[in-house]
């Protein structure tokens, strides 16, 4: 039986940490399996992105958790809650914009914002209406007739106006001007984290992830690779270039360190730092005749490359 019942769920949700909890779910579409023993949970307030490349699961990820697909093995928990079972006590706090925009091509922006309007006790006018102003959005304009940012914009506004405690986002800024994609994932999503409340979104735009987001995941063929707070991830690798005495044709295997480049007697590799110590790393150098002479930290982008080819 489906359970309706907003208060109960409500309370039930007052007392877990974490906004999501997704648990050993898979999901086959045929023969292919999009998502293989996922585990990963998103705690209350901050902005956790999750990333991957076309096809590694992050929408169909994003599914499971607002209640649009049911989980083949393991399970979803949200605020709590089962979102196939309780649907009204989940969705009701959590806003949601899709890569497709999906909205009512004939209604009018203003006719948009009243329709949604019905479905929140909680909308908040004055909210909607400085939305409106601020994205630019001519209320009588037809949606059919909005750019691709202006769909992005009327989208995102009625998924903000009722104030929801957990905003999801798929693919926000996709065919997005950098104008547009710098409103919401600048100004609207660290609003929304710093009032407390969460925001989960997927990108493939991973500068834009790096900027914004306290948490993230990284999804590769259906499994989650990493998961870490930015900080901790940013800590835990170095880009480290080696000179070694004398020139070397294949530089000697360092064991923290993978996809080498170089040539002669100098050769960088990316190395996995445990608690931010580099003196393994200089001691690991040093044992094979060489030593550190630079070291950098590597940009969200370069881990992930180096995550996904390990």
């Amino acid at each position: 039986m489906i359970d309706t019942t907003y208060s109960t769920s409500a309370a039930t949700s007052d007392r877990v940490s974490s906004v999501i909890e997704i648990k050993n779910v898979s999901r086959r579409f045929g023969k292919k399996l999009a998502l293989d023993n996922v585990s990963l949970t998103v705690s209350r307030g901050g902005v956790f992105g999750l990333i991957g490349g076309n096809g590694a699961g992050k929408t169909t990820l994003l599914k499971h958790v607002m209640g649009m697909l049911k989980a083949q093995s393991g399970s979803v928990k949200v605020f709590g809650m089962d979102p196939i079972a309780q649907p009204v006590g989940v969705l009701s706090r959590m806003g949601y914009l899709s890569e497709e925009r999906d909205l009512p091509s004939w209604m009018r922006v203003s006719e948009l914002i009243r329709y949604t309007q019905a479905f929140y006790p909680t909308w908040d006018e004055r909210f909607a209406e400085e939305l409106r102003e601020m994205f630019e959005l001519d209320p009588n304009a037809k949606v059919r007739t909005l750019s691709r940012g202006q769909r992005a914009r009327a989208g995102l506004l009625v998924a903000l106006a009722h104030r929801p405690e957990l905003l999801v986002l798929d693919e926000p800024s996709s065919g997005l001007d950098p104008v547009v994609r710098r409103d919401i994932l600048g100004a609207i999503i660290r609003t929304i984290a710093e009032d407390g409340r969460t925001v989960l979104f997927s990108s493939h735009l991973l500068d834009e992830v790096e900027r914004v987001a306290d948490h993230i995941a990284i999804i590769h063929e259906g499994r989650v690779v990493l998961a870490n707070s930015m900080d901790d991830l940013k800590d835990s690798y170095r880009r480290v270039t080696l000179r070694f005495e004398t020139p070397v044709v294949d530089p000697p295997k360092l064991l923290c360190g993978r996809n080498t480049q170089g040539a002669g007697s100098e050769w960088t590799y990316i190395c996995t730092i445990v608690d931010g110590d580099m003196g393994q790393v200089r001691g690991a150098a040093e044992s094979m005749g060489a030593q550190v002479v630079d070291e950098s930290t590597l940009s969200l982008d370069e881990i992930f490359v180096a995550t996904i080819r390990q």
